[in-house]
């Protein structure tokens, strides 16, 4: 995995118009050390704490993200350097105490029109019970997605039409049946048994 050091003037151009100078911060109060990479498919970052070998604090972010999904990403390592700080090893990685901070640090950037409007609204409902990953939460999911680079055809199964087939990675052809209330029901058309997607998951769409 190659992993390049960043210096902190090297940040913003990864992050949304206007928030460099709110997250410039953290990186004169602390010795933090971070790192991007260009690798990681379903990492989206990475926090590690200090030890005798490495002293101080070291953050590695997807440098892949969109800027929104990047911030977004950067604030919650950001709050689990802060939870080591006040509570060490002693607590959950996501339990209550890293949420707590994670809603500290993330409330500043609502409301000031960093994000598109639809991402604000997904983080606004997120922020009541953040999850481990923004990946686990399919609203802001599929809100941060529409702001990715996409290869041409490639799409989320929830914005497949009913009855349009569609290719997983692993080459499977699909029939899109139909949307169920969390889940998506379809049919696989080499043994045409039924199966249930999630809808955020990417596949590409067959077009005929």
């Amino acid at each position: 995995m190659k992993k390049k050091e960043t210096t902190i003037s090297f940040l913003e151009q990864f992050l949304p118009q206007g928030t460099f100078e709110e997250v410039a911060p953290f990186f004169q109060t602390h010795t933090i050390y971070l790192t991007l990479t260009h690798e990681r498919k379903s990492v989206l970052g990475d926090y590690r704490n200090p030890t005798k070998a490495d002293p101080y604090h070291r953050i590695s972010i997807n440098a892949t993200l969109n800027p929104y999904s990047f911030l977004i990403t950067l604030l919650h390592e950001l709050a689990h350097l802060l939870t080591y700080i006040h509570f060490g090893h002693r607590v959950n990685p996501h339990g209550k105490e890293w949420k707590t901070q994670f809603r500290h640090i993330l409330i500043p950037f609502l409301g000031k029109r960093y994000f598109p409007g639809d991402v604000e609204k997904a983080l606004y409902a997120y922020i009541h019970n953040p999850a481990a990953s923004t990946c686990t939460d399919p609203q802001l999911y599929k809100s941060l997605y529409k702001y990715d680079k996409h290869e041409p055809g490639r799409k989320l199964v929830d914005d497949i039409a009913i009855n349009s087939k569609f290719q997983t990675e692993d080459g499977q052809l699909w029939l899109k049946i139909e949307k169920l209330r969390t889940r998506t029901r379809c049919k696989n058309l080499t043994n045409n048994k039924m199966y249930l997607f999630q809808g955020i998951v990417e596949v590409r769409e067959i077009t005929e």
